[in-house]
């Protein structure tokens, strides 16, 4: 559900309500973005345009691309118009509100991590830290790769939500509120590290059976991604039922209200569906299409627990910009 907001600005063309409609679509791209980039590596298409970048094989569009060159090269043309779009939200933000407003911070932010995305993916290509490459290098810059990608879709997230009307955040005097969702947010973050050094892992040393890849995982000689690949599920059902237990929490005493509780409900519904995935995960040894499903719930699930944790540090007091602008109705150009 999309909150209305109120017109802050009397600007010609887009309207506000078009706006939230385009900074939720900047979302759901990104989404697809993401999980298409899980199936580069699960393919073993990260090579697909050898070392060039942002040139595909020296070429701008190939032509008679291999299959590996078509995953590749798809995957950066959509990341291409995720940037072009996320460009796009952060100009029009600069149009429709006042600087210091928190739609304006909030493009501005997933502007930044969306360029950082980019640098990080074009490292990977110049190294050669794709396709079957096994080294820590490759392990250290994918982990920090994703944590972007988090950061990333939160601030798209936040774009979106406060330009739908929800009210912006107040970290201070919030009480044990902040500090239990910050450590539920760090929590999450490290679990899809250690997600995604498990996915790596199943890829580039899959099992034939499950019963080898315990066998794999504990052995003495096993390699360091076998050996954190151990590590996931219960990191993962720990920190889980944490946050889970802290959006209950803060939906029932510290912050009762009804945004907090629907998004504490989804964050335990998509939690739970999560389990169930991550289990058949295992007992299918990680077949292609399900490690996807599962990157994709992941995101699901950080996502409303970034919306949970802002609904729970909402300040309802209108920001210093927000009290200038709504009752002037006039372009930010003449502020």
């Amino acid at each position: 559900m999309l909150y209305r907001a109120p017109p802050v600005n009397n600007v010609p063309g887009m309207s506000h309500n078009r706006f939230a409609r385009l900074a939720w679509a900047v979302v759901a791209v990104n989404l697809l973005v993401i999980v298409w980039g899980a199936y580069v590596r699960a393919s073993f298409s990260g090579d697909g345009c050898g070392s060039h970048w942002p040139l595909c094989n020296g070429e701008v569009v190939p032509a008679v691309p291999a299959f590996k060159t078509f995953v590749e090269f798809t995957h950066r043309a959509t990341s291409g118009v995720a940037l072009l779009l996320v460009v796009w939200l952060a100009w029009r933000a600069r149009k429709l509100f006042l600087r210091g407003h928190r739609v304006r911070r909030g493009a501005a932010a997933a502007l930044f991590f969306i360029v950082v995305e980019a640098l990080i993916g074009a490292l990977l290509v110049k190294f050669g830290w794709v396709a079957r490459d096994d080294s820590a290098a490759r392990a250290v810059v994918m982990s920090i790769h994703l944590v972007n990608t988090f950061l990333l879709l939160a601030a798209a997230v936040l774009t979106a939500w406060w330009a739908s009307g929800a009210p912006g955040m107040r970290l201070r005097g919030q009480g044990t509120v902040l500090p239990l969702f910050v450590v539920g947010l760090l929590g999450v973050l490290l679990v899809a590290v250690s997600g995604a050094v498990t996915a790596l892992g199943d890829t580039l040393f899959p099992a034939r059976t499950l019963s080898e890849g315990v066998r794999q995982d504990f052995s003495a000689g096993a390699h360091f991604l076998l050996r954190l690949r151990a590590l996931h599920p219960a990191l993962a059902v720990v920190v889980g039922c944490y946050v889970v237990m802290v959006a209950s929490y803060a939906g029932t005493f510290l912050r009762p209200g009804e945004r907090v509780k629907r998004h504490g409900g989804r964050l335990t519904a998509i939690f739970l569906a999560q389990i169930g995935v991550g289990v058949l995960n295992v007992y299918l040894l990680a077949p292609v299409w399900l490690q996807l499903v599962h990157l994709a719930l992941a995101d699901l699930f950080w996502i409303a627990l970034v919306l949970t944790a802002a609904s729970a540090l909402a300040d309802e007091q209108p920001s210093a910009a927000e009290a200038v602008e709504t009752p002037a109705l006039q372009p930010a150009a003449e502020v």
